[in-house]
């Protein structure tokens, strides 16, 4: 799926995590050494969470002392905030100095990671605190699996769920986004089908998405029955019809097989009235989907409002009678401001915390 680098990139600097096997063992016999090591350069990397070639004690110290300052392409914690329910929201600093957020979510019998694609968000959707922060640059595939190796090691916990919904929007990213996972997949260990990517939607993608045949579930974040209160939350929506979007993702289940879930923020007032959830059934009615109801998650840039418990309820009930699959999201981290909606780290906010 995804092309490997070529030899004259694997001799030049590179950053190793994000790589396979057989690209570490290339660039490793481009340095003088055999090919097995590797193998343990593998390990180390995505077994150990090495950080640096003078921590991988199976090398010749003499080899590793001459490329200690080899960028492996981890990042730094900047700042964390510990959520009441264990989640952790951690603000990581890329090499360029950029800041990213990475949420990690502990429940029984899991781990999740939810992981950013992008330095801030182009999309600009009105209830998020990401898109407020305006737009920096995409990630590379190091900088998206290092969020996972990172949340591994401060929980001391193999990750087991990743989603793609924290800054950025992964389909403005995808030959990274699709490197990510395939490596998160065959070199971390993490089950496709226990990844989600998530998008708003751009013309084209989502056809093309499903044309990979991937095995991770897509999410769609459509948060509106109808194009006009649409493009009022999502800017970018003026260019794709919510008609559009839905055929699109009727498209992608006819040729994958697989279900398609949306999310839904449920903002008090907006877009929460009974017509809305039956105009919303109406256009969801007959194809393999699940809705996520989701209670917005109030940031300080605007004054939208969270719905009662009853408004949920209605909408719930709404959908359910009309054979739509649908569940009630409850954000974790809400008061670390690491729940949906509320991930910004630009980098002058970031300084302004304490470093850790």
């Amino acid at each position: 799926m995804i092309a490997a680098a070529s030899k004259s990139t694997l001799q030049t600097s590179f950053p190793l995590v994000g790589a396979s096997l057989a690209e570490l063992t290339e660039w490793i016999q481009t340095q003088g050494q055999p090919a097995y090591r590797g193998k343990q350069l593998h390990q180390w990397l995505y077994e150990r969470g090495a950080r640096s070639l003078m921590d991988i004690s199976v090398f010749p110290k003499a080899w590793r002392e001459t490329m200690a300052d080899y960028p492996l392409g981890r990042s730094t914690i900047h700042y964390r905030a510990e959520s009441r329910d264990g989640t952790i929201k951690f603000l990581l600093k890329l090499v360029d100095g950029s800041i990213i957020e990475t949420v990690g979510i502990p429940s029984e019998k899991r781990l999740t990671v939810c992981v950013s694609s992008q330095v801030g968000c182009p999309m600009n959707c009105d209830f998020c605190a990401t898109g407020k922060g305006g737009f920096t640059r995409n990630l590379d595939r190091h900088e998206i699996v290092d969020q996972v190796l990172t949340v591994q090691e401060e929980f001391q916990q193999r990750v087991s769920n990743v989603v793609f919904m924290g800054m950025g929007e992964p389909l403005l990213n995808v030959d990274s986004v699709l490197a990510a996972l395939q490596c998160m997949n065959q070199d971390i260990g993490i089950g496709m089908r226990m990844m989600t990517v998530s998008t708003v939607g751009i013309p084209g993608k989502i056809r093309k998405l499903a044309e990979l045949q991937l095995q991770a579930t897509l999410a769609v974040s459509i948060h509106a029955s109808n194009q006009r209160v649409r493009e009022q939350l999502i800017p970018s929506a003026r260019q794709y019809p919510i008609e559009t979007l839905i055929q699109e993702c009727r498209d992608y289940v006819k040729i994958t097989g697989r279900r398609v879930s949306f999310e839904y923020i449920i903002l008090s007032g907006t877009n929460d009235l009974p017509e809305h959830a039956r105009e919303l059934a109406s256009h969801l009615r007959g194809f393999q989907c699940h809705v996520n109801l989701i209670p917005y998650n109030p940031i300080t840039e605007v004054d939208y409002n969270r719905p009662t418990d009853p408004q949920l309820a209605e909408f719930k009930h709404i959908l359910e009678d009309r054979n739509i699959a649908v569940s009630i999201r409850r954000s974790r981290g809400l008061d670390a401001d690491a729940a949906c909606g509320q991930l910004r780290a630009s980098r002058s906010a970031a300084e302004a915390l304490t470093e850790v």
